[in-house]
């Protein structure tokens, strides 16, 4: 779908978590990150027993602490450092973080205009950061296999303008996903059976190998 002329319809790309912000890293290094230090840290934001807070904590350590899926390297940081050092500790010094520029055209009928492969639309590396909900501003970085990255221009479908610059993210191999996968249910396919694309919504981010030209 992702090529010159096709038209589609964008998903909501507003980030739909609250406002928040990384913690100075001198502070951060310091709290507890673990279920095991749980009691500690609903002692640090005051949350009480069985109450929301506590769920936002344990759901979240809990799939920081998960294993990873095959072919995955995963890492939960909750600082700007943190997450270079990350992207930096899987691709290399030489990296480059692409968004998608704004939400513009987020549910409607969009057309897709020039598109561009980072490092020439082949199969690279990247680490994608989603955000996690946490009381502070924590990512879920991870990076897998066999992906390709793409940036396209968004084009308004009657007046032809420029509305916005989408980056996307192409699976190659699904293989190791859950059945129960939201894309698989959305398109009726299963893992290994078919590639998965998606775009990255408002305040995630890719990182990638810096293209040479």
């Amino acid at each position: 779908m992702l090529k010159q002329g096709n038209v589609m319809v964008m998903p909501d790309m507003m980030d739909k978590l609250p406002k928040r912000s990384f913690l100075p890293l001198a502070i951060v290094s310091k709290l507890p990150f673990s279920t095991t230090s749980l009691a500690e840290l609903k002692q640090v934001f005051q949350a009480s027993d069985n109450s929301t807070m506590e769920r936002v904590l344990l759901n979240t350590l809990a799939e920081c602490e998960r294993v990873p899926s095959r072919g995955e390297t995963k890492r939960c940081v909750g600082s700007v450092e943190g997450m270079v050092d990350f992207a930096v500790s899987v691709l290399g010094h030489d990296v480059m973080v692409k968004t998608t520029r704004s939400v513009n055209g987020s549910k409607k009928e969009v057309m897709i205009g020039s598109v561009k492969g980072i490092n020439g639309g082949e199969v690279t590396k990247s680490v994608s950061c989603h955000q996690s909900l946490y009381p502070y501003l924590l990512y879920y970085c991870h990076s897998v296999p066999k992906v390709r990255v793409y940036e396209a221009d968004i084009v308004d479908v009657e007046s032809k303008e420029k509305i916005n610059r989408g980056v996307a993210i192409c699976h190659l191999d699904t293989s190791a996903w859950s059945p129960d996968h939201g894309a698989f249910v959305a398109l009726g396919s299963s893992p290994g059976k078919m590639e998965v694309c998606h775009w990255i919504f408002e305040n995630d981010m890719t990182w990638t190998i810096a293209d040479s030209v």
